[in-house]
């Protein structure tokens, strides 16, 4: 299965919210790569102080993700 950071990757062309929230984390130089779960992202985000809405994006995007 690919791992969460190379299937968001995948969507920084698209429009709308997964698009935003991947064109962020790849703009970010310390977005993680590993370990592939959930709270490796969250505990990113949170530790640079991200909102409720980027946080609301993370887990949108990991429930496509995990979904497919």
């Amino acid at each position: 299965m690919e791992e969460f950071t190379a299937w968001l990757f995948r969507h920084v062309r698209d429009q709308g919210a997964l698009g935003e929230f991947a064109r962020r984390a790849a703009a970010d130089p310390d977005w993680p790569e590993e370990p592939d779960r959930m709270e490796t992202f969250t505990a990113h985000l949170e530790r640079g102080h991200a909102t409720p809405a980027a946080l609301q994006d993370l887990t949108d995007a990991w429930v496509r993700y995990a979904s497919r």
